[in-house]
């Protein structure tokens, strides 16, 4: 997800930072999918961990376990800044994914309490890695967005807005959270179910409502 994320980004002009505990790493990934595309031009390099924390938005995509683990050595450089989480707490019980709770709630509510002095929106939970990966795939999604902070869903819906395919929707606060993380589950057993792909498509949201989203404020005020 995180490197398929990274890659469409950088495919829509934004220049894109794979973050490691490992160097070498992450300029290993970085190479391998620019070189995966050569005909495209991306801005993708790899950097350590503190390094990446320091970009404008910072997108969490680690296995959930890890995330809390990853985050919270960098709270200091990641003040003040935008982090996107897309982590979905899963086990694998015999075929199938089922959710599980996290504390707080959700991975987006665990990262926003772990890191006070920075603005945490959950979105990206429902999308197909598979097709993220793969550039000649088009893409036709809607992408749930949820945070505490309005600037910060505003932020993530304009960065995901970049993309080609992808229709970002605000869902709420962070209290969505969960019930967005969790679904994640049943959209992977009907993937398991039908050998499919399956994104999320929400219907009746006339395009004219979304083209500039105005965001409630969890407290009732509203801000573009």
């Amino acid at each position: 997800m995180g490197a398929g994320l990274g890659l469409r980004l950088a495919a829509s002009g934004s220049s894109v930072v794979i973050g490691s505990r490992d160097k070498e790493r992450a300029a290993s990934v970085a190479e391998g999918l620019t070189v995966a595309w050569p005909d495209r031009r991306l801005d993708i390099n790899g950097l350590e961990n503190s390094e990446a924390a320091r970009c404008d938005t910072v997108v969490v995509a680690t296995p959930w376990e890890g995330a809390v683990h990853t985050v919270v050595p960098l709270a200091d450089d990641l003040a003040g800044r935008l982090v996107v989480s897309v982590g979905n707490a899963l086990v694998r019980n015999g075929r199938e994914l089922q959710a599980v709770i996290p504390p707080r709630g959700s991975m987006a509510a665990l990262l926003q309490a772990t890191l006070p002095g920075s603005r945490v929106a959950g979105a990206c939970h429902h999308l197909p890695a598979a097709e993220l990966n793969d550039l000649d795939t088009a893409l036709d999604c809607d992408v749930l967005v949820c945070s505490d902070d309005p600037e910060a869903g505003d932020a993530t819906m304009r960065m995901l807005s970049a993309i080609e395919g992808l229709r970002p929707l605000y869902a709420g606060s962070l209290a969505s959270a969960s019930a967005i993380e969790a679904f994640t589950a049943v959209l992977v057993t009907l993937n398991v179910r039908y050998r499919a792909h399956t994104t999320l498509k929400i219907a009746g949201i006339p395009e004219s409502h979304i083209e500039q989203p105005r965001i409630p404020h969890p407290h009732g005020e509203r801000a573009r």
